[in-house]
């Protein structure tokens, strides 16, 4: 199956660069090129992007806004978005994440990496560059999580409370950043059934990928950051 990507980022240059890399897989296309959010949101809906590279700051509709839309939209459920950051370790990354992103990859990542990254959040995976470790990752969800006692944490009791002892060992793990074939080790069953196991977390807490789950297991406190 042919990965259909739609280029979103306000340099010319940079979305020529990333279009002849793309276009140079025979599993891969470019769709389309947007300058700005809002024409990428467009341009998703329209040319049936499978994941759009989304540069996060943007004239106008900047790239986090874009890809709080295109998660808001039903008609869009099947689009992955994987943000281009400057600088991968900001404040950004989380808002990224929590934005509906599947992960974010650096402007100065290899074209390796690039193209590993489309198919990671085509498939569905959570895409965290190895620049940004998990520990990072960790502490920046953890500053801006939810109280113990608010309103937001009730809701994630209730949503977390549907899930079978084992579909919540499974989402503990996955927080952890553990691949399936890793949780399966661990648990001693197969990639197939933690892969079940997953789908299930995924829809009973509306998590749209992998990457959700990360940010959920987080902010629900399910997962607590390791402090160094």
């Amino acid at each position: 199956m042919t990965i259909r990507v739609l280029l979103a980022d306000d340099q010319t240059l940079l979305r020529s660069a990333f279009r002849v890399l793309v276009d140079s897989e025979p599993d891969m296309l470019v769709v389309g090129e947007a300058a700005d959010g809002a024409e990428a949101v467009t341009l998703a809906r329209s040319e049936k992007a499978d994941v759009v590279l989304m540069d996060i700051r943007m004239p106008g509709t900047d790239g986090l806004a874009a890809t709080r839309m295109i998660s808001a939209d039903p008609g869009l459920s099947h689009v992955r978005v994987v943000m281009l950051t400057t600088f991968e370790v900001d404040e950004y990354v989380v808002q990224s994440l929590r934005a509906g992103a599947s992960g974010f990859l650096g402007k100065g990542a290899e074209p390796d990496e690039l193209l590993n990254a489309i198919r990671i959040a085509a498939a569905g995976e959570a895409l965290l560059s190895p620049v940004a470790t998990k520990g990072l990752i960790a502490k920046f969800l953890a500053q801006g999580g939810p109280s113990d006692d608010g309103p937001e944490s009730e809701a994630y009791s209730e949503r977390l409370g549907a899930l079978t002892v084992r579909e919540r060992e499974v989402l503990v793990l996955v927080g952890g950043g553990h691949s399936n074939d890793e949780i399966a080790t661990r648990l001693s069953v197969s990639p197939l059934t933690v892969k079940t196991h997953v789908n299930r977390a995924m829809a009973k807490l509306g998590a749209r990928d992998r990457a959700q789950l990360v940010v959920i297991a987080y902010e629900s406190g399910l997962v607590r950051p390791r402090v160094e």
